[in-house]
């Protein structure tokens, strides 16, 4: 089932524009979650209001305020809200062309994919999405998400477009604080070279789905072997020898280390679905292991 648009707009260059909407390009929902529990009835705990005078109050006593001073605030309403109204609240007015390598890392936030809104709107947005394409440049734009304007870059992806919100220069970090008292000067030549001799070794194609979240399968192994009711086995700590000295460690490292395998992507996949069959199976035999489970709850 497709995900639900996150918002809805036109996309708009100069005269141009065309009806889009716009979709998270990740999700979350695949992770591993907990719930809080009470420990003796395992009942889901509510989170509910608490006001420090009245105690427990209801959610629809509940109003917006921004802190100005300490303990000082200034309610705002949603009427407050909808007057503050820009062109970019239904528009993505494309500002400027940029190379996408000048959009610095840091800066990149959250992913989206833009597709055409409706049949009217695909001629227009085939041909804004091949002139980029063939420009090789990503546009600058604007749009509001949840209340709040964000700078954004879009570009062509396959059949479709691609949205990165940006973060405020104001959200970023300066660099000095972190790095000023770092050594400048040129490291030992021989050691450099190691080093460039060691990650030349390294360098494979990159892909993504290679590099499973290791802690998320342990986490699901734990799981499943809880659910049939066998206690967790601790694994031992990695054992490292010390670094007496870089230049050992160095030769140490060229001399043990083997050319970066090409991942087999397509096995994935077939191992998620694997996992998510024997987890079930675990539950199920858990269940009729411990008919006794729903009996002491009650109790």
């Amino acid at each position: 089932m497709a995900a639900r648009a996150s918002w809805k707009g036109h996309l708009r260059l100069s005269l141009v524009s065309c009806a889009v909407k716009m979709f998270p390009a990740t999700s979350a929902s695949e992770r591993i979650s907990f719930n809080q529990l009470h420990k003796d009835t395992h009942n889901r705990i509510n989170m509910k209001p608490v006001d420090p005078e009245l105690g427990l109050v209801e959610r629809s006593d509940l109003v917006r305020g921004y802190e100005y001073e300490d303990k000082q605030y200034i309610i705002i309403e949603d009427t407050d809200l909808e007057a503050v109204r820009i062109e970019s609240n239904h528009t993505l007015n494309i500002e400027a062309f940029v190379d996408e390598d000048e959009v610095d890392v840091i800066y990149q936030d959250a992913p989206y994919y833009l597709a055409p809104d409706g049949a009217m709107a695909e001629e227009t947005f085939v041909v804004l999405r091949e002139a980029m394409r063939k420009s090789g440049k990503v546009a600058i734009a604007r749009l509001v998400l949840s209340s709040r304007e964000r700078v954004v870059t879009i570009g062509a992806r396959e059949n479709g477009m691609f949205i990165t919100t940006l973060r405020n220069p104001n959200e970023v970090r300066g660099t000095a604080e972190y790095f000023g008292n770092i050594p400048v000067g040129k490291p030992d030549p021989e050691m450099l070279d190691l080093a460039q001799k060691l990650i030349e070794q390294k360098v494979t194609t990159f892909d993504p789905k290679a590099y499973e979240d290791r802690y998320e399968v342990a986490l699901m192994a734990m799981i499943k072997e809880k659910l049939k009711g066998h206690k967790p086995i601790i694994a031992a700590a990695p054992e490292r020898g010390n670094v007496i000295n870089l230049m050992d460690a160095l030769k140490a490292s060229l001399g043990e280390a083997k050319p970066a395998a090409a991942s087999k992507a397509k096995a994935a996949p077939a191992k998620e679905s694997a996992a998510k069959a024997s987890l079930k199976a675990a539950l199920e035999a858990s269940k009729a292991a411990s008919p006794k489970a729903s009996s002491r709850k009650k109790a």
